[in-house]
C-alpha cells in the first residue's frame, strides 16, 4: 500500500496508536520509518521524516536501530532452531548491561524465564510475540514500533502483552508507536490515535475524542449509537463524510 501525504507528530513519552483495517498503510508507515522497506524497492519520494531533531530518509535499518527507533514486526521475527536463552543472547544489544537486561525482562516475561531452554519454533504464538518485544528492548529503544501486537493471539495474552507494555513505557521511559487492527485495544492504552484508510490519515485526536466518534464507534468498534453491534452495512459514503466534519 502506497501512504501519501500523512503526517504524524508524535511526543516524547507517548502512546501513539494508528488504527485501520487491514491494507490501510498502517505497516507500510512502520517500515518508513524504521528503514525497513522491503525487497521491492519502495523508496521515500517526498517529506521526511525526523527522529530527536535527526532525518531518517534514506538511512539503513542498523543505523536507525541506533539512534533508538526499535521496530518489533508483525510477524514474529524469531530464531525458531534457537532456544529463548539463546534468542536473547544472539540479539544484538546496546544496553551497557545485556545481563541486566535481560533479567529484567525475565521479570516482564516469567514464563520465558520457565521455557528458557525451549526451542522458539515451539512456542506458542503469544510467547513468540514475548520474545520479539524482550529482543528489541535489547536495542535500548527510546522509540519503539510496534506492529500488530493483537494479532492472532487469544484475548487474555493480548491483555498480557498490553498491560506489559504500558509498565514497560513507564518504567523504561519509552515513547511508543503502536500499529493496531483492534482498535478498542489500541485506544485502551494510547494518549493520541489516529485511523488510517486508503494510505491516508482520515481522522486523528486523542483516544476520548476517537472512542466518542460516530464513525469510529461503528466501523472499528462494532458499535451503533443505539449500543447494538454492527459487523456488517459498511457504509463508505458516511465515513468519508464524516471524517472531515
Amino acid at each position: 500500500m502506497a501512504i501519501q501525504g500523512i503526517s504524524l507528530d508524535i511526543l516524547k513519552g507517548q502512546i501513539f496508536a494508528l488504527i485501520g483495517s487491514n491494507g490501510a498503510g498502517k505497516t507500510t508507515t512502520l517500515r518508513a520509518i524504521s528503514g525497513f522497506l522491503g525487497p521491492d524497492h519502495a523508496t521515500i519520494v517526498d517529506g521526511d521524516i525526523f527522529f530527536m531533531g535527526q532525518r531518517l530518509n534514506k538511512l539503513p535499518p542498523h543505523k536507525i536501530a541506533n539512534m533508538g527507533t526499535v521496530v518489533v514486526p508483525e510477524r514474529e521475527k524469531v530464531f525458531q532452531t534457537l532456544t529463548i536463552a539463546e534468542n536473547l543472547a544472539v540479539s544484538v544489544s546496546q544496553a551497557g548491561d545485556k545481563k541486566e537486561v535481560q533479567q529484567r525482562i525475565y521479570r516482564y516475561f516469567p514464563i520465558l524465564y520457565d521455557r528458557r531452554y525451549q526451542i522458539a519454533g515451539l512456542l506458542s504464538g503469544g510467547e513468540r510475540q514475548m520474545l520479539a518485544i524482550s529482543q528489541a528492548l535489547l536495542c535500548s529503544p527510546t522509540l519503539l514500533l510496534v506492529d500488530e501486537l493483537s494479532m492472532g493471539l487469544a484475548p487474555l495474552v493480548v491483555s498480557h502483552l498490553i498491560k506489559t507494555l504500558v509498565q514497560m513505557k513507564k518504567d523504561l521511559n519509552l515513547t511508543i508507536l503502536l500499529v493496531e487492527q483492534n482498535a478498542a485495544i489500541a485506544l485502551e492504552i494510547a494518549d493520541y490515535a489516529a485511523v488510517m484508510e486508503s494510505g491516508r490519515i482520515v481522522f486523528d485526536g486523542t483516544s476520548q475524542k476517537l472512542l466518542a466518534h460516530e464513525d469510529v464507534r461503528e466501523f472499528y468498534l462494532g458499535i451503533r449509537e443505539t449500543g447494538e453491534k454492527s459487523y456488517r452495512e459498511v457504509k463508505q459514503y458516511k465515513r468519508k463524510r464524516h471524517w472531515l466534519a
